[in-house]
């Protein structure tokens, strides 16, 4: 198998292009968001929390790529509006567990089915080749936003 790494026709170009792209369509899904009052910082937080269960804060944080401090005050917020919950840590007692609440998941999966509504809809205007490319490149998509 051949990788980017080494193809040298692989440049900033194809990056450039790849980025325009990705926060074109992130910029057209977000236009398609259920609840405004919440920030997209908080909405990211909710969706981690919905995927991967309980985490501690710090967890979060790394989860989402913030400092702790960051997440401390948006934990604060969301717990306000109710829509995570804290736990004692069952291992540590200087710690603590935040999971979505009930209140929290059903706004998470509103979001969710309007923004995938959108995308399926404009999906249905493709060729069948072109779908096949689309879910090749999500998994390679996903790997590139982990990495």
């Amino acid at each position: 198998m051949t990788y980017a790494k080494d193809m040298p026709t692989i440049d900033a170009a194809l990056a450039s292009e790849l980025r325009t792209t990705v926060m074109r369509l992130a910029r057209r899904l977000r236009n398609q968001r259920t609840d405004d009052s919440l920030s997209l910082s908080q909405l990211a937080a909710l969706g981690t929390l919905s995927r991967h269960g309980a985490l501690t804060p710090s967890e979060l944080a790394a989860h989402e790529r913030v400092q702790p401090p960051s997440m401390t005050r948006l934990l604060a917020k969301l717990e306000d509006a109710g829509l995570v919950t804290r736990t004692a840590h069952p291992t540590d007692g200087r710690q603590v567990l935040v999971a979505v609440s009930t209140e929290g998941l059903a706004r998470i999966k509103a979001d969710r089915r309007q923004r995938d509504a959108w995308l399926t809809q404009r999906m249905r205007d493709l060729p069948a080749e072109d779908l096949e490319v689309l879910r090749r490149a999500a998994a390679v998509l996903g790997r590139l936003a982990d990495s």
